[in-house]
Protein backbone atom coordinates (compact mmCIF):
# COMPACT_ATOMS: atom_id res chain seq x y z
CA UNK A 1 0.00 0.00 0.00
CA UNK A 2 1.10 3.55 -0.75
CA UNK A 3 0.03 6.39 1.55
CA UNK A 4 0.66 9.95 0.41
CA UNK A 5 0.36 12.54 3.20
CA UNK A 6 -0.87 16.01 2.15
CA UNK A 7 -0.82 19.32 3.93
CA UNK A 8 -3.19 22.14 2.94
CA UNK A 9 -0.29 23.66 1.01
CA UNK A 10 0.22 20.40 -0.90
CA UNK A 11 -3.38 20.35 -2.11
CA UNK A 12 -2.80 23.82 -3.55
CA UNK A 13 0.32 22.52 -5.32
CA UNK A 14 -1.14 19.48 -7.06
CA UNK A 15 -0.60 19.83 -10.79
CA UNK A 16 -0.96 17.66 -13.87
CA UNK A 17 2.09 17.25 -16.12
CA UNK A 18 1.42 19.30 -19.25
CA UNK A 19 3.23 16.83 -21.50
CA UNK A 20 4.28 13.17 -21.31
CA UNK A 21 7.87 12.43 -20.29
CA UNK A 22 9.68 10.24 -22.86
CA UNK A 23 12.10 8.52 -20.47
CA UNK A 24 9.45 7.99 -17.79
CA UNK A 25 7.22 6.33 -20.40
CA UNK A 26 10.18 4.24 -21.58
CA UNK A 27 11.03 3.03 -18.09
CA UNK A 28 7.37 2.19 -17.40
CA UNK A 29 7.34 0.12 -20.60
CA UNK A 30 10.55 -1.69 -19.70
CA UNK A 31 9.34 -2.40 -16.17
CA UNK A 32 6.22 -3.97 -17.65
CA UNK A 33 8.12 -5.95 -20.28
CA UNK A 34 10.89 -7.22 -17.99
CA UNK A 35 8.78 -8.07 -14.95
CA UNK A 36 5.93 -9.89 -16.74
CA UNK A 37 3.36 -7.49 -15.29
CA UNK A 38 0.07 -7.07 -17.08
CA UNK A 39 -0.71 -10.77 -17.32
CA UNK A 40 -1.55 -12.72 -20.48
CA UNK A 41 -3.17 -9.71 -22.21
CA UNK A 42 0.29 -8.17 -22.49
CA UNK A 43 1.98 -11.31 -23.81
CA UNK A 44 1.80 -10.37 -27.50
CA UNK A 45 2.98 -6.81 -26.87
CA UNK A 46 5.77 -8.00 -24.55
CA UNK A 47 7.06 -10.52 -27.07
CA UNK A 48 7.08 -7.93 -29.84
CA UNK A 49 8.93 -5.39 -27.67
CA UNK A 50 11.56 -7.85 -26.46
CA UNK A 51 12.21 -8.99 -30.03
CA UNK A 52 12.63 -5.39 -31.20
CA UNK A 53 15.22 -4.39 -28.61
CA UNK A 54 18.66 -3.63 -30.13
CA UNK A 55 21.84 -5.03 -28.63
CA UNK A 56 22.65 -1.60 -27.21
CA UNK A 57 19.60 -1.94 -24.92
CA UNK A 58 20.96 -4.84 -22.88
CA UNK A 59 22.50 -2.73 -20.05
CA UNK A 60 19.05 -1.43 -19.07
CA UNK A 61 17.98 -4.90 -17.93
CA UNK A 62 20.76 -4.70 -15.35
CA UNK A 63 19.02 -1.69 -13.81
CA UNK A 64 15.83 -3.61 -13.10
CA UNK A 65 16.83 -6.74 -11.17
CA UNK A 66 13.73 -8.32 -9.65
CA UNK A 67 11.62 -5.47 -11.03
CA UNK A 68 13.07 -2.81 -8.74
CA UNK A 69 14.44 0.08 -10.83
CA UNK A 70 16.38 2.86 -9.12
CA UNK A 71 14.34 6.01 -8.57
CA UNK A 72 16.86 8.31 -10.28
CA UNK A 73 15.71 6.93 -13.66
CA UNK A 74 12.43 8.82 -13.31
CA UNK A 75 12.98 12.03 -15.27
CA UNK A 76 10.33 14.50 -16.41
CA UNK A 77 12.24 16.04 -19.31
CA UNK A 78 10.14 16.96 -22.35
CA UNK A 79 12.68 15.22 -24.61
CA UNK A 80 15.06 12.29 -24.32
CA UNK A 81 18.04 14.67 -24.24
CA UNK A 82 16.51 16.73 -21.42
CA UNK A 83 15.67 13.59 -19.47
CA UNK A 84 19.21 12.29 -19.87
CA UNK A 85 20.57 15.60 -18.55
CA UNK A 86 18.27 15.43 -15.52
CA UNK A 87 19.35 11.88 -14.72
CA UNK A 88 23.04 12.75 -15.07
CA UNK A 89 22.56 15.67 -12.66
CA UNK A 90 21.29 13.33 -9.92
CA UNK A 91 23.08 13.72 -6.60
CA UNK A 92 25.80 11.01 -6.50
CA UNK A 93 24.72 10.11 -2.98
CA UNK A 94 21.24 9.24 -4.26
CA UNK A 95 22.66 7.27 -7.21
CA UNK A 96 24.80 5.15 -4.88
CA UNK A 97 22.04 4.59 -2.32
CA UNK A 98 19.52 3.57 -5.00
CA UNK A 99 21.92 1.14 -6.68
CA UNK A 100 22.67 -0.36 -3.27
CA UNK A 101 18.94 -0.68 -2.58
CA UNK A 102 18.28 -2.32 -5.94
CA UNK A 103 21.11 -4.84 -5.71
CA UNK A 104 21.41 -5.35 -1.97
CA UNK A 105 23.79 -8.23 -1.38
CA UNK A 106 23.57 -9.49 -4.99
CA UNK A 107 26.78 -9.01 -7.02
CA UNK A 108 26.34 -6.19 -9.55
CA UNK A 109 27.63 -6.21 -13.15
CA UNK A 110 30.87 -4.39 -13.75
CA UNK A 111 29.31 -1.39 -15.47
CA UNK A 112 26.80 -0.97 -12.62
CA UNK A 113 29.73 -0.84 -10.20
CA UNK A 114 31.20 1.85 -12.46
CA UNK A 115 27.94 3.79 -12.27
CA UNK A 116 28.08 3.49 -8.49
CA UNK A 117 31.60 4.94 -8.57
CA UNK A 118 30.59 7.81 -10.88
CA UNK A 119 32.56 6.56 -13.88
CA UNK A 120 31.72 8.60 -17.00
CA UNK A 121 32.08 5.57 -19.26
CA UNK A 122 29.35 3.79 -17.26
CA UNK A 123 27.06 6.81 -17.56
CA UNK A 124 27.68 6.86 -21.33
CA UNK A 125 26.77 3.16 -21.49
CA UNK A 126 23.46 3.82 -19.75
CA UNK A 127 22.54 6.87 -21.81
CA UNK A 128 23.36 5.09 -25.09
CA UNK A 129 21.13 2.21 -24.00
CA UNK A 130 18.29 4.59 -23.10
CA UNK A 131 18.42 6.35 -26.47
CA UNK A 132 18.58 3.11 -28.46
CA UNK A 133 15.72 1.58 -26.49
CA UNK A 134 13.57 4.70 -26.80
CA UNK A 135 13.94 4.61 -30.59
CA UNK A 136 12.88 0.97 -30.68
CA UNK A 137 10.06 1.01 -28.11
CA UNK A 138 8.58 4.48 -27.64
CA UNK A 139 9.44 6.57 -30.72
CA UNK A 140 7.14 4.55 -33.06
CA UNK A 141 4.12 5.26 -30.80
CA UNK A 142 5.11 8.66 -29.39
CA UNK A 143 2.45 10.57 -31.32
CA UNK A 144 -0.17 8.19 -29.93
CA UNK A 145 1.16 8.70 -26.39
CA UNK A 146 0.94 12.47 -26.85
CA UNK A 147 -2.69 12.24 -27.98
CA UNK A 148 -3.60 9.94 -25.10
CA UNK A 149 -1.91 12.31 -22.66
CA UNK A 150 -3.90 15.29 -23.95
CA UNK A 151 -7.11 13.32 -23.55
CA UNK A 152 -6.20 12.42 -19.97
CA UNK A 153 -5.23 16.06 -19.31
CA UNK A 154 -8.67 17.18 -20.51
CA UNK A 155 -10.51 14.70 -18.31
CA UNK A 156 -8.44 15.76 -15.29
CA UNK A 157 -9.06 19.48 -15.89
CA UNK A 158 -12.81 19.03 -16.28
CA UNK A 159 -13.16 16.74 -13.27
CA UNK A 160 -11.09 19.03 -11.06
CA UNK A 161 -13.17 22.03 -12.09
CA UNK A 162 -16.48 20.26 -11.45
CA UNK A 163 -15.69 18.13 -8.40
CA UNK A 164 -12.48 19.51 -6.86
CA UNK A 165 -8.98 18.14 -6.40
CA UNK A 166 -9.80 15.55 -3.73
CA UNK A 167 -12.46 13.80 -5.82
CA UNK A 168 -10.21 14.00 -8.87
CA UNK A 169 -7.34 12.26 -7.09
CA UNK A 170 -9.41 9.28 -6.02
CA UNK A 171 -10.97 9.16 -9.49
CA UNK A 172 -7.53 8.52 -10.98
CA UNK A 173 -7.12 5.33 -8.95
CA UNK A 174 -10.13 3.04 -8.53
CA UNK A 175 -10.06 1.64 -5.01
CA UNK A 176 -7.99 4.47 -3.56
CA UNK A 177 -9.37 6.75 -0.88
CA UNK A 178 -8.54 10.12 0.64
CA UNK A 179 -9.22 10.74 4.30
CA UNK A 180 -7.58 12.88 6.94
CA UNK A 181 -5.20 14.34 4.36
CA UNK A 182 -3.85 10.88 3.44
CA UNK A 183 -4.31 9.42 -0.05
CA UNK A 184 -4.20 5.62 0.20
CA UNK A 185 -3.55 3.38 -2.80
CA UNK A 186 -4.35 -0.29 -2.17
CA UNK A 187 -1.52 -2.70 -2.76
CA UNK A 188 0.61 -5.43 -1.23
CA UNK A 189 2.72 -4.96 1.90
CA UNK A 190 4.86 -3.30 3.01
CA UNK A 191 3.15 0.04 3.53
CA UNK A 192 5.05 2.99 2.05
CA UNK A 193 4.41 6.41 3.60
CA UNK A 194 5.36 9.51 1.60
CA UNK A 195 5.06 12.92 3.26
CA UNK A 196 4.86 15.82 0.85
CA UNK A 197 5.45 18.49 3.54
CA UNK A 198 4.52 21.37 1.25
CA UNK A 199 6.46 20.18 -1.82
CA UNK A 200 3.33 19.43 -3.83
CA UNK A 201 2.59 16.58 -6.22
CA UNK A 202 2.90 16.20 -10.00
CA UNK A 203 0.50 13.73 -11.63
CA UNK A 204 1.81 11.95 -14.72
CA UNK A 205 -0.21 9.31 -16.59
CA UNK A 206 1.57 6.37 -18.22
CA UNK A 207 0.19 4.25 -21.02
CA UNK A 208 2.70 1.39 -20.74
CA UNK A 209 2.30 0.28 -17.13
CA UNK A 210 -0.81 -1.67 -16.12
CA UNK A 211 -0.45 -1.31 -12.35
CA UNK A 212 0.63 1.51 -10.17
CA UNK A 213 1.49 3.85 -8.90
CA UNK A 214 5.16 4.57 -9.56
CA UNK A 215 6.20 7.36 -7.20
CA UNK A 216 9.37 9.44 -7.38
CA UNK A 217 10.14 11.05 -4.03
CA UNK A 218 13.28 13.18 -4.31
CA UNK A 219 14.04 15.38 -1.29
CA UNK A 220 13.59 19.08 -2.01
CA UNK A 221 11.47 18.48 -5.13
CA UNK A 222 7.75 17.92 -5.75
CA UNK A 223 6.88 14.24 -5.61
CA UNK A 224 5.93 12.75 -9.00
CA UNK A 225 3.22 10.11 -9.13
CA UNK A 226 2.98 8.12 -12.35
CA UNK A 227 -0.33 6.29 -12.60
CA UNK A 228 -1.73 3.86 -15.19
CA UNK A 229 -4.13 5.43 -17.69
CA UNK A 230 -5.30 4.92 -21.24
CA UNK A 231 -7.24 2.10 -22.86
CA UNK A 232 -5.65 -0.69 -20.80
CA UNK A 233 -3.12 -2.02 -23.31
CA UNK A 234 0.03 -0.23 -24.52
CA UNK A 235 -0.46 1.89 -27.65
CA UNK A 236 0.59 0.42 -30.97
CA UNK A 237 1.99 2.11 -34.04
CA UNK A 238 -0.87 3.14 -36.28
CA UNK A 239 -3.32 2.07 -33.61
CA UNK A 240 -6.34 4.04 -32.41
CA UNK A 241 -5.63 7.49 -31.04
CA UNK A 242 -7.71 10.00 -29.16
CA UNK A 243 -9.93 11.43 -31.88
CA UNK A 244 -11.92 14.60 -32.27
CA UNK A 245 -15.00 12.46 -31.61
CA UNK A 246 -13.56 11.31 -28.28
CA UNK A 247 -12.80 14.89 -27.23
CA UNK A 248 -16.26 15.97 -28.36
CA UNK A 249 -17.75 13.28 -26.11
CA UNK A 250 -16.05 14.96 -23.16
CA UNK A 251 -16.61 18.62 -24.05
CA UNK A 252 -19.63 18.40 -26.31
CA UNK A 253 -19.33 18.94 -30.06
CA UNK A 254 -20.47 22.57 -30.07
CA UNK A 255 -18.25 23.45 -27.14
CA UNK A 256 -15.28 21.81 -28.87
CA UNK A 257 -15.98 23.92 -31.96
CA UNK A 258 -16.20 27.03 -29.75
CA UNK A 259 -12.82 26.19 -28.25
CA UNK A 260 -11.34 25.90 -31.73
CA UNK A 261 -12.86 29.22 -32.82
CA UNK A 262 -11.49 31.00 -29.76
CA UNK A 263 -7.98 30.66 -31.10
CA UNK A 264 -8.94 34.15 -32.30
CA UNK A 265 -10.84 36.63 -30.09
CA UNK A 266 -14.62 36.60 -30.56
CA UNK A 267 -17.43 38.66 -29.14
CA UNK A 268 -20.45 36.73 -27.95
CA UNK A 269 -22.30 37.78 -31.09
CA UNK A 270 -19.56 36.72 -33.50
CA UNK A 271 -19.11 33.42 -31.66
CA UNK A 272 -22.85 32.77 -31.83
CA UNK A 273 -22.88 33.55 -35.54
CA UNK A 274 -19.94 31.18 -36.22
CA UNK A 275 -21.54 28.40 -34.17
CA UNK A 276 -25.04 29.00 -35.62
CA UNK A 277 -26.53 29.29 -32.14
CA UNK A 278 -28.19 32.03 -30.11
CA UNK A 279 -26.18 34.63 -28.20
CA UNK A 280 -27.37 33.11 -24.93
CA UNK A 281 -26.11 29.64 -25.95
CA UNK A 282 -22.76 31.01 -27.11
CA UNK A 283 -22.39 32.90 -23.83
CA UNK A 284 -23.17 29.68 -21.93
CA UNK A 285 -20.50 27.74 -23.84
CA UNK A 286 -17.93 30.48 -23.24
CA UNK A 287 -18.78 30.51 -19.52
CA UNK A 288 -18.35 26.73 -19.30
CA UNK A 289 -14.94 26.90 -20.99
CA UNK A 290 -13.97 29.80 -18.74
CA UNK A 291 -14.94 27.84 -15.60
CA UNK A 292 -12.33 25.14 -16.37
CA UNK A 293 -9.62 27.62 -17.36
CA UNK A 294 -9.82 27.02 -21.12
CA UNK A 295 -11.05 30.50 -22.04
CA UNK A 296 -11.02 34.06 -20.73
CA UNK A 297 -13.55 36.85 -21.07
CA UNK A 298 -12.71 40.56 -21.09
CA UNK A 299 -15.31 43.36 -21.02
CA UNK A 300 -14.96 46.65 -22.87
CA UNK A 301 -18.01 48.84 -22.35
CA UNK A 302 -21.10 46.89 -23.34
CA UNK A 303 -19.12 44.33 -25.35
CA UNK A 304 -17.30 41.23 -24.13
CA UNK A 305 -14.51 39.40 -25.91
CA UNK A 306 -13.71 35.71 -25.41
CA UNK A 307 -10.35 34.13 -26.12
CA UNK A 308 -8.76 30.71 -25.66
CA UNK A 309 -6.17 30.28 -22.88
CA UNK A 310 -2.90 28.34 -23.01
CA UNK A 311 -4.71 25.42 -21.34
CA UNK A 312 -7.40 25.50 -24.02
CA UNK A 313 -4.76 25.52 -26.74
CA UNK A 314 -2.98 22.57 -25.13
CA UNK A 315 -6.21 20.59 -24.88
CA UNK A 316 -7.41 21.23 -28.43
CA UNK A 317 -4.01 21.32 -30.11
CA UNK A 318 -3.82 17.60 -30.92
CA UNK A 319 -7.02 17.50 -32.96
CA UNK A 320 -7.24 18.84 -36.51
CA UNK A 321 -10.19 21.03 -37.51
Amino acid sequence: MLRVHFTAEDFARVRFAARPAPLQELHAALTTALTQSGGPLFASWRGRILRSLPAASSPLADLVPAGRPPSFLDALGDSVAEGVEQIRATNPVLVRSELERVYGAVPAPRWIRGLHAGDEKAWHTMHRAQRATYEAVIAPVWSVVQDLHRGEFTRYALTAAEHGVAATLTGLAPGSRLHGGVWEWPGPAPVRDVRLDGRGLVLLPTFHHPAGPLLQDTPGHPAVLTYPAGPGLPPTEGGPVVSAEALAAVLGRTRLEALRLLAEPHTTTSLARALHVSNATASSHAAALRSVGMATTARAGRSVTHRRTALGTLVVGAWPP
